[in-house]
């Protein structure tokens, strides 16, 4: 093997790792928005600590502390990730990944908030998972409520209705269109 291959491998590895990072972020941010509890904690060890607001402590409770916070103050929530950056040093990594959370709250207002995960995430038996979370918030506020879009439209949820839980339109497989084709005027 060149060196010119063997540098190849090693960038496909490293982007390899980096994608199953990423993947592992996705999952708790997927498994909270959609109360599914496996694909949360699937996205850490079990011997996890995460340090998130008022709760420091195992993935476990934070699920049960979070999806109960969650529950009793949101209609729904997102949690979106934004710019990640990932270092690499074996089967340990550091990843810095900036958040941005917006919650539907159940008196209609709307809660933004935003900051960063500091993860330290390690392979272990070929996983990446987060080993040590720290959540850091950086800023938080209301914004004014204004009628969801295209409440009006009769079949709207034809396709499935948003829910926090495995009947959420994005679990259905095949996803299929029910709808008729509609050109708005």
């Amino acid at each position: 093997m060149t060196s010119t291959d063997t540098d190849r491998q090693a960038r496909l590895e490293s982007l390899l790792d980096r994608q199953d990072i990423l993947d592992a972020l996705t999952r708790f941010s997927r498994g909270m928005d959609r109360f599914d509890r496996e694909l949360f904690l699937s996205a850490f060890h079990t011997d996890a600590t995460i340090a998130a607001g008022d709760y420091v402590g195992g993935p476990t409770d934070l699920y049960d502390w979070a999806s109960a916070m969650h529950e009793t103050g949101q209609v729904a929530t997102h949690h979106n990730l934004l710019n990640h950056t990932v270092d690499l040093d074996g089967d340990t990594a550091h990843a810095e990944t900036y958040y941005l959370f917006v919650g539907r709250n159940r008196d209609e207002s709307n809660w933004i908030a935003g900051g960063r995960y500091i993860d330290r995430l390690e392979k272990r038996d070929g996983q990446w998972r987060i080993a040590l979370r720290t959540n850091v918030i950086e800023w938080s506020g209301l914004v004014p409520t204004m009628p969801l879009p295209f409440a009006d439209v009769p079949d709207i949820h034809q396709n499935g209705a948003p829910s926090r839980s495995g009947d959420d339109p994005s679990y259905r497989r095949p996803l299929t269109n029910t709808r008729a084709p509609h050109i708005p005027a």
